[in-house]
């Protein structure tokens, strides 16, 4: 089984991340879920990109996503979504020893990090007409992402919302989070 871990998006560590990661430690991951605010959770994007920009953004974020991983062992899967995908993809990037990526709803350009590394796969999910994904360059970068990485898969879902996964928020699409949750599961279960 793999060792996981977990980036909130901008709204925080929410109940729909929790339930997230708990899908899979139900399959019998191990699952971090750090918790890049402090505890603070936000109702809207702006609210939390807000409070990201307050306490520096995108550098104390990348950074308090570092430094919750020091003491675990360096072969672990890092996955992201939204706001958590630069901790994520950056780990996967520089840490030695990743076993994988899951970015969700985001993809950050390879090169802000270095180069992809050899050996790590990785899987990009998010929505084709999602005007944060699709219309502010993240697609793209997905694109570019899979196709430099030996292992890498970028998975389209059809509609417009930024974070259909989180089953706690009115964007939740129950349809594509099942798809997602079990393409991630056969992700994690080669790991």
């Amino acid at each position: 089984m793999a060792e996981v871990v977990l980036f909130h998006h901008a709204l925080g560590l929410t109940a729909g991340i929790v339930a997230f990661a708990d899908e899979l430690r139900s399959a019998g991951h191990t699952v971090h879920t750090p918790d890049l605010f402090e505890g603070r959770t936000f109702g809207t994007i702006e609210a939390g990109m807000g409070h990201a920009e307050e306490i520096g953004f995108p550098g104390e974020v990348i950074e308090r996503g570092t430094r919750a991983v020091e003491d675990l062992p360096a072969g672990v899967v890092y996955a992201g979504f939204s706001l958590g995908v630069l901790p994520a993809q950056k780990l996967a990037q520089t840490r030695p020893g990743a076993r994988g990526a899951l970015l969700f709803y985001s993809c950050v350009p390879v090169e802000a990090f270095g180069s992809w590394p050899d050996g790590v796969p990785v899987q990009v999910h998010g929505m084709d007409a999602d005007p944060i994904f699709a219309g502010e360059g993240d697609l793209d970068a997905a694109r570019e992402l899979t196709s430099q990485a030996k292992d890498a898969e970028l998975f389209l879902y059809p509609g417009d919302q930024h974070y259909f996964a989180d089953s706690t928020l009115p964007s939740y699409d129950p349809a594509a989070t099942a798809l997602l949750l079990q393409r991630v599961l056969d992700f994690l279960r080669d790991r």
